[in-house]
């Protein structure tokens, strides 16, 4: 009798990643760089990546990060929830990638704590 079909589902993450941009409501927020921190999770099915050992049988963290320097050091955006969706939708172009959540940090927006939205996605 075959073995059941098996999928192991894994979290590729990216944690405290600090990336600077031009991105804010105020035209001086748009004008001066700051610091954003992000946090990227993908949901990936890594049963193929665990039994080969090859990095292109999954998501790489590495991508993330370029496809996150990309947007945040790009053209000036208003919100951060818009700069969260575009990382998002991009890294699902990945189909390895079934679920992302991609949480932006604006250290300095609040004189009191730190604010930042996340958004999470689904394929």
């Amino acid at each position: 009798m075959a073995s059941p079909s098996r999928i192991i589902m894994s979290k590729v993450f990216l944690e405290k990643l600090i990336l600077f941009g031009k991105h804010g409501v105020s035209e001086q927020e748009r004008a001066n760089s700051q610091e954003f921190i992000l946090d990227v999770s993908a949901e990936v099915d890594t049963e193929k990546a665990a039994s080969s050992d090859n990095i292109a049988d999954t998501a790489n963290y590495k991508d993330f990060l370029e496809i996150a320097r990309e947007i945040i050091e790009g053209p000036s955006k208003h919100l951060l929830e818009t700069l969260a969706e575009d990382i998002a939708k991009k890294i699902l172009e990945n189909n390895k990638v079934k679920n992302i959540s991609v949480s932006i940090r604006k250290p300095k927006a609040v004189p009191l704590g730190i604010a930042g939205v996340t958004v999470s996605m689904n394929r």
